[in-house]
């Protein structure tokens, strides 16, 4: 945590760079290793103070390196920007030294970075000097002096309601709403939870509450806060549908992947379901800080893996206090109790329709055989439908259409050989569809590889692979994705959400719709 800014100022400039060098000319790329090095240093300038002091005896040159992990990371993200846009400016204008032909390449290169690499360092390092000469702070501390009367407001119950609403409110039209609203507040709630660890190491009660963990609370079990739906669906509904996405659903859910809850029951776009998708995870959140603040149980003060189960990770980021599973079981039950009468009315609507199914085709009134054999419950197929035009509306230009599946030829074509990349926000829902290809490809004898990672940590491996196949959360990408995989003959697939979940319960489906998809 102490060298987290640092760190983040870098692979920022790289990953910025990485998305600058598709919009330059040709002939003339930035050199990202260059600018992660500039970002760098000129994140340690805008965080660092150096002073001197007395040791042994001894006058001594130091610095304060506070501002170098957490609360540098403001600093860190206005270092790389400013970095990359300087390097574009001297690359795009040729503003570089230009050595002769005969000097080898990486020789020349390093001439060509040194003013681009000067000018960000100066640009940054006279920031610095104005900022520290008329308000007496280091650049990182006067962000964070201004920006603390909002992050005051975000740790307030109205505060944290309005994160966790807004976070489940995008995901309910369609875009991941962790993507959108997290990024924004990650430094404040990177620093908080760094800051509670100290308080907890001092002996203190730490009392943050807008954490970077809190999205364990918020969105416990997934966003929506869902921990708990799996269960309700199995035990307590009667739809022949909702039962099978609850036991398909149960254990994803618990390691917080619930695409197949979302998408299979469907959460997403059901009007049945939009007020406890958002309400859940804002009593939540809103029951932690009143647990924070008057119960004492602690803030949350160790990072956990996203993926780690709610309850489990809740309990070691407490520091194992037995207040914390009092707390969990508060708010399974609360869950419980937000989502089931919306889950009943739901339920009844789907058990009238597979009933009146029934009755279409001649059968008992359960019908539960039939009616999966021969079509989906409507209220399916509309809300998938809807969530199809919300996810393209999001996107800065229409996602293009798939290609329409071929004929019988197509669904020949050979895919021996094939390497397949399944990409989603974090590896979770990627893994799904991955190991449904692995295991469809050992069902069929077909030799394809596949492989599961997430967006935004692809572009050092994507040209390893044939195919890249973007999941329901990250089509939004597709658009900006299609430059890349154009450019390197890699042809890139963007399932709808229904679709996907359906592709990672059928292996030799995975392999089919592969087959059909392919040029």
């Amino acid at each position: 945590m102490g060298v987290m800014g640092i760190m983040v100022a870098g692979t920022t400039a790289k990953n910025f760079t990485a998305s600058m060098n598709r919009r330059m000319p040709a002939g003339k790329v930035l050199n990202d290793g260059s600018t992660m090095v500039a970002a760098q240093c000129s994140m340690l300038l805008l965080a660092v103070t150096q002073f001197t002091t007395k040791f042994n005896g001894s006058e001594l040159s130091v610095f304060d390196c506070t501002s170098m992990g957490t609360r540098g990371l403001f600093s860190a993200y206005i270092a790389a920007f400013i970095t990359v846009w300087v390097y574009k400016f001297c690359v795009s204008r040729d503003l570089t030294i230009k050595l002769p032909k005969e000097v080898p390449g990486a020789i020349a290169q390093n001439f060509r970075d040194i003013i681009p690499f000067g000018g960000a360092v100066i640009i940054c390092g006279i920031i610095d000097v104005i900022v520290r000469n008329l308000m007496g702070v280091p650049f990182s501390e006067l962000l964070i002096k201004l920006l603390s009367p909002l992050f005051t407001a975000a740790e307030t119950y109205p505060g944290l309601i309005l994160i966790q609403a807004a976070t489940a409110f995008f995901w309910f039209i369609g875009v991941h709403g962790p993507s959108i609203v997290q990024p924004g507040i990650d430094p404040i709630r990177l620093a908080n939870q760094a800051e509670n660890l100290q308080v907890l190491l001092a002996g203190g009660h730490p009392a943050h509450s807008l954490t970077f963990n809190m999205s364990l609370v918020g969105e416990f079990g997934g966003t929506g806060a869902t921990f708990i739906v799996p269960l309700l669906l199995i035990l307590f509904m009667k739809s022949k549908q909702l039962k099978a996405v609850g036991k398909a659903s149960i254990v994803p859910v618990a390691f917080a992947v619930n695409e197949p809850l979302l998408f299979g029951a469907p959460m997403i776009l059901n009007p049945y379901m939009l007020v406890p998708f958002v309400a859940a995870g804002c009593v939540n959140v809103s029951v932690a800080k009143f647990f924070i603040d008057n119960v004492g149980m602690n803030g949350f003060s160790f990072v956990v893996p996203w993926a780690t189960p709610a309850p489990i990770g809740i309990f070691i980021t407490t520091n194992f206090q037995l207040i914390a599973l009092v707390f969990v079981a508060i708010i399974i039950l609360l869950d419980a109790i937000i989502y089931l009468p919306f889950l009943k009315a739901y339920d009844k609507l789907l058990c009238d329709q597979e009933a009146e199914r029934a009755v279409e085709l001649g059968l008992e009134s359960d019908g539960a055989a039939a009616i999966a054999a021969n079509a989906p419950a409507p209220a399916v197929e509309q809300a998938t439908a809807s969530v199809e035009t919300t996810v393209a509306a999001a996107d800065s230009e229409p996602v293009a259409d798939q290609p329409e599946p071929a004929a019988d030829a197509s669904a020949k074509k050979d895919v021996d050989g094939l390497k397949v990349l399944v990409l989603c926000a974090g590896a979770g829902t990627s893994a799904m569809l991955a190991n449904a290809i692995k295991e469809g490809a050992a069902q069929t004898g077909e030799n394809i590889a596949s492989s599961a990672g997430a967006y935004g940590q692809h572009t050092a491996i994507m040209d390893q692979y044939d195919v890249i196949v973007l999941a329901p959360q990250v089509r939004s990408y597709y658009n900006d994705m299609k430059a890349d995989t154009d450019r390197l003959g890699i042809k890139l697939l963007a399932p709808r959400g229904k679709e996907y979940i359906d592709l990672t319960r059928d292996p030799a489906g995975a392999i089919k719709w592969l087959r059909e998809n392919l040029d």
